[in-house]
């Protein structure tokens, strides 16, 4: 265990004790490593009181620098691994709801019939904050509409269909199709999903603006404030299968469609198993990277 990766648990817990509990180390092992780490850097980092640990001012200057040394004394440690091959190995993934929901467990359970030592750790976001998760070394790839991943490289995996999501009751249920200006008229639920909001670029193309009311993070919490009268929203067809929620979903005119695929910051610098991995996954998908 080195001195970055704990003081890192210090940091995420805000307990010397509740790090070591995690990290499988006695206090004072953990307390011994972090003095370490300030005599290297010839300062303190760390201010303890009774409501937990804070960084110090020179603690959060010094955070950025320290995170990114973390990650990569992890990929050292990943690639260190792939010389002994594919036996173990965890494979960190950026993502969203409806690709964590209904793509990763089947593609997930199919990868660990083949390699059944590997490990999976999943964080979830939008896509600003999965581009962001990649580039500092968070996570080892993520999916993203390749749009918003500017600096990264990508593979396009699927298209996925977005839909108007309304209460059942609603004037516009009994439409077979919808427009933009009949939706730009209505209460308005807006999925955030970071800088790039597909729908909004679609209302943009077409001089429309949406009258939106919420604005919200999560796809379900949107489902469940349409089924209670709130506004009406456009979702994913993706995120919108196997839901019990009492909604009407019709197709858009012009119809918006979003691009589904990964991204990383470099695929020859990647852990074998999550190399292995995204071809799994591209081999899936029929593509070809």
């Amino acid at each position: 265990m080195n001195r970055y990766e704990v003081f890192m648990k210090v940091v995420e817990k805000g307990s010397f004790t509740k790090a070591a509990e995690e990290l499988g180390y006695s206090q004072s092992a953990v307390s011994q490593m972090i003095q370490t780490l300030e005599d290297e850097l010839s300062t303190m980092l760390i201010s303890r009181s009774r409501k937990g640990v804070t960084l110090t001012p020179d603690g959060r200057e010094f955070f950025p620098f320290i995170t990114n040394i973390h990650h990569s004394y992890r990929e050292l440690m990943e690639k260190s691994k792939e010389m002994l091959g594919l036996e173990s190995g965890n494979i960190r993934i950026g993502t969203f709801s409806s690709v964590s929901c209904h793509w990763l467990p089947s593609l997930m359970k199919d990868f660990k019939q083949i390699y059944p030592s590997v490990h999976f750790q999943l964080q979830q976001g939008d896509y600003t904050s999965i581009v962001q998760y990649i580039k500092e070394g968070s996570v080892d790839f993520g999916f993203v509409n390749p749009k918003a991943a500017g600096g990264l490289q990508t593979v396009p995996l699927k298209e996925d269909e977005m839909l108007a999501v309304l209460p059942v009751h609603h004037s516009l249920a009994d439409h077979r199709i919808v427009t933009l200006e009949d939706i730009s008229k209505e209460p308005f639920i807006l999925l955030e999903e970071g800088e790039l909001s597909e729908p909004l670029e679609i209302f943009k193309e077409n001089d429309l603006h949406p009258n939106i009311q919420y604005r919200v993070h999560d796809d379900y919490t949107i489902m469940s404030m349409v089924e209670n009268d709130l506004g009406i929203s456009i979702l994913p067809q993706l995120i919108l299968n196997k839901v019990s929620y009492r909604l009407v979903t019709k197709e858009i005119t012009p119809p918006i469609v979003r691009t589904i695929g990964i991204a990383y910051k470099n695929k020859k610098t990647l852990p074998i198993a999550s190399r292995y991995f995204i071809d799994f996954m591209i081999d899936k998908f029929g593509q070809t990277p």
